[in-house]
């Protein structure tokens, strides 16, 4: 069998909280297999809604497992450089200014693809924005393409 490479980053946080998922999900399976082994003993199990159920739920355990443990097989911490507060690369936060706007700031964290969610800050590098920024400095103006036309940012802090 190969051993995957490593080669999706994840922030610290990110990458303790899948460990954490799935030593929660092992535990969970643990549960629900031993409700199953009950519900096999009560009798017929073409009628028991029990059975049905706790093999339905390992269905799903399973494969949230599957898909974590992929994640951290493939995945790696990556640590910001003394470099990321100077230049924007993974794990910097950003705030950028629109430029048609400037009482219009944003703040949003650079990461994986895996670990975006831009409802709470979090955005991918390969995101239009994402790629816009990486490796710009305060200062700099970028233009991104959005649905809606192309928007002028400003980079006004990198941490």
């Amino acid at each position: 069998m190969q051993i995957p490479k490593k080669t999706i980053p994840f922030t610290k946080e990110k990458y303790e909280q899948m460990q954490q998922k799935v030593a929660d999900l092992l535990a969970l399976r643990v549960e629900v297999m031993e409700r199953l082994v009950t519900a096999r003993e009560m009798g017929d199990l073409s009628e028991n809604g029990a059975y049905k159920y706790a093999k339905f739920e390992l269905g799903n355990i399973g494969r949230e497992l599957k898909k974590y443990q992929g994640l951290l097989d493939r995945g790696y911490t990556q640590e910001r450089s003394a470099a990321s507060r100077q230049v924007i690369d993974f794990g910097s936060v950003v705030t950028v200014q629109h430029s048609d706007n400037p009482e219009k700031n944003k703040t949003f964290t650079i990461v994986s693809k895996h670990e975006s969610n831009p409802v709470a800050g979090l955005l991918a590098f390969s995101s239009p924005i994402g790629r816009a920024v990486m490796k710009k400095k305060i200062g700099d103006s970028v233009d991104v393409l959005t649905p809606r036309g192309t928007v002028s940012y400003l980079i006004t802090e990198i941490n």
